[in-house]
């Protein structure tokens, strides 16, 4: 494997570890002191860090320069109202975001969710029930996190092919072996690449020439063999005794498996 690319896995594994070990900061917004004043206690209480916001401009540079983990957020607030803010949030950062508000009406909800609420709940609340919300939109955008990160490390795993001593980057066009980089031609690599996709199966001639020359080339298959023969120069220790690029006599080729 690349050393560089070692890193950045080795980078990513602890970015992730980080996130998971820090404390979770939640911005509150509200109007109103004595809300703001229960709702710190309570996030403190089980153990989040906790900033504040009285109006809606406030709030969204707040968000701008603490980057929180979560957004409590109440919809009647001075200077900007609180679906603003939501769509402004909401526009530039995904950070779960749960509307408060005294109304109970259907619609607010629903227009609150259509901007990019997460969830939504009304006044007066149980604050064990908000608590409850907070613990799981906050696992939720975890669990966010964990899966782009999984889809990152497949698309890594997925530009690059590792059979023994033979590595491809398939994104550089990039060929390694023993970890030294060997400079093959477009087609020598597009050859090795479709050979070492599935290491250990005898591939014809005929199928490498229909696959790797495609319908531009109507030749003989001695050029799928002029092709080998390059390539396992460049490849092998030995060319009379290839380990990695291997012939099925009468057959075609592949790629040993260990």
């Amino acid at each position: 494997m690349d050393i560089n690319e070692e890193n950045n896995n080795s980078e990513l594994i602890k970015e992730k570890i980080m996130k998971e070990k820090s404390q979770k900061t939640v911005l509150v917004v509200d109007d109103e002191k004595p809300i703001i004043d229960i709702l710190v206690y309570n996030l403190k209480k089980e153990g989040y860090n906790t900033i504040e916001a009285t109006d809606g401009e406030e709030a969204i540079n707040m968000v701008i320069n603490n980057k929180p983990d979560l957004v409590l957020l109440d919809i009647m607030l001075p200077k900007m109202d609180g679906l603003t803010v939501c769509k402004k949030i909401r526009h530039n950062y995904n950070i779960p975001i749960i509307m408060i508000s005294a109304k109970d009406e259907e619609i607010d909800k629903i227009l609150g969710l259509e901007l990019g609420a997460d969830d939504y709940i009304t006044k007066p609340f149980s604050v064990r029930e908000l608590i409850a919300r907070v613990k799981a939109n906050l696992r939720k955008n975890d669990s966010d996190y964990n899966k782009l990160l999984d889809e990152e490390k497949d698309k890594m795993q997925e530009n690059r092919i590792i059979v023994g001593d033979l590595y491809l980057d398939t994104d550089k066009f990039e060929v390694k072996v023993r970890g030294k980089v060997i400079d093959l031609t477009l087609r020598e690599f597009e050859v090795l690449k479709y050979l070492a996709q599935q290491p250990g199966q005898v591939v014809t001639r005929e199928t490498l020439l229909e696959k790797v020359w495609g319908y531009e080339y109507y030749g003989d298959i001695r050029t799928v063999d002029v092709t080998v023969r390059r390539i396992r120069e460049k490849i092998e220790l030995d060319t009379s005794s290839p380990q990695i690029l291997i012939t099925k006599r009468s057959v075609g080729y592949y790629i040993a498996s260990n």
